[in-house]
């Protein structure tokens, strides 16, 4: 769906089974990860597409770093490098996720990785640019959006009962949770930095402060 600002929504894009994860490259074209058939589409602003990249296991989470190049997450643990050539290689290892795995590049080129399992307590994870993966000091139940603010700053959705909400990231990475609400899973932020925030059924929109 393509959502105004008023929040009229109307169907942009069909045909993409198991449509998963969404993300714009620096030029601003749409890409969209299909889980169930392992590719990403590139998506035209009239709503056609056509595949880029397949064979990418369970492709879910979808980020570009500023030279363009896309990161594609695959569920069952590995996270692919795919150049403008379009020829995917693995990048980094995860655990495997029970869910989606989400991506976000942060304002010094880390790459981050959320990556929930049947566990209490996941780890956000941290890649560099040669593919070293650490993890944050926080831990989350069930950790599933990312998001950097206007001012560089990472948010995590965090879907556990009892916790949910989202929770901005400081530098020492301590969280600390600035909105609570039941089955949050996605977090987007528009370029004036209002703040979106997915349920599994609805969409909320918070006006920047």
């Amino acid at each position: 769906f393509r959502i105004q600002g008023n929040g009229y929504r109307q169907p942009f894009v069909t045909g993409i089974t198991n449509a998963t994860s969404m993300a714009f490259s620096p030029d601003g074209q749409l890409y969209v990860s299909s889980r169930f058939e392992g590719c990403v589409y590139k998506v035209s602003s009239d709503g056609s597409y056509e595949s880029v990249v397949s064979e990418l296991g369970v492709a879910c989470g979808i980020a570009f770093s500023d030279d363009g190049t896309m990161y594609v997450g695959d569920r069952s643990g590995t996270i692919f490098r795919v150049p403008k050539s379009g020829h995917a290689e693995a990048f980094a290892i995860l655990p495997p996720s029970v869910a989606a795995f989400h991506l976000a590049f942060g304002e010094d080129g880390y790459l981050f990785a959320s990556v929930p399992t049947l566990s209490s307590c996941d780890c956000v994870f941290r890649i560099d640019r040669t593919g070293f993966v650490d993890s944050l000091k926080s831990t989350f139940g069930r950790p599933q959006g990312l998001a950097f603010d206007r001012h560089g700053t990472l948010h995590v959705a965090e879907a556990l009962a009892g916790n949910s909400g989202i929770y901005q990231i400081a530098h020492d990475g301590c969280r600390t949770r600035v909105l609570a609400g039941p089955n949050l899973i996605g977090v987007a932020f528009s370029q004036e930095g209002d703040l979106a925030v997915a349920s599994g059924e609805t969409i909320f929109r918070f006006n920047a402060t």
